[in-house]
C-alpha cells in the first residue's frame, strides 16, 4: 500500500511541476491562470489522495483540504480573470504574419 501511495503523490508532484511549467511557458495571463488552476488543482488532489493511502487515519483532514481546493481554486482563477478583463487586458492573439504578439 505505501508503494501506491508514493506514486499516486509522485504522479500529483508532476502535475504541480507541469503547472508551474504552464505558468512560466504560456504567452499571457489568462492562458497562465488556466496552467496554473488545472493541473495544480488536479495536482494537490491527488498529493491528498496519497496521503489518505499512506495516513489513512488523516481522511477527513484530507477531505476538507480537497473540498476547499476544488471550491476555491476556480472561484479564484475566475474573479482574477474577470478583474483582468474589466481592466482592459486583451488575450493574446496570433499575428497572421506569423510573429506572435500581446
Amino acid at each position: 500500500m505505501n508503494t501506491l501511495g508514493y506514486v499516486v503523490m509522485l504522479v500529483g508532484a508532476t502535475f504541480c511541476f507541469l503547472g508551474g511549467l504552464g505558468i512560466l511557458r504560456m504567452p499571457d495571463v489568462y492562458n497562465r491562470i488556466q496552467a496554473g488552476t488545472k493541473a495544480v488543482t488536479l495536482g494537490s488532489i491527488a498529493v491528498l489522495l496519497g496521503v489518505g493511502i499512506l495516513k489513512p487515519d488523516w481522511w477527513p483532514k484530507l477531505v476538507v483540504l480537497g473540498g476547499f481546493i476544488q471550491l476555491t481554486s476556480p472561484v479564484g482563477s475566475s474573479a482574477i480573470a474577470r478583474a483582468l478583463l474589466r481592466a482592459g487586458v486583451k488575450p493574446w492573439q496570433k499575428q497572421s504574419n506569423g510573429e506572435s504578439g500581446s
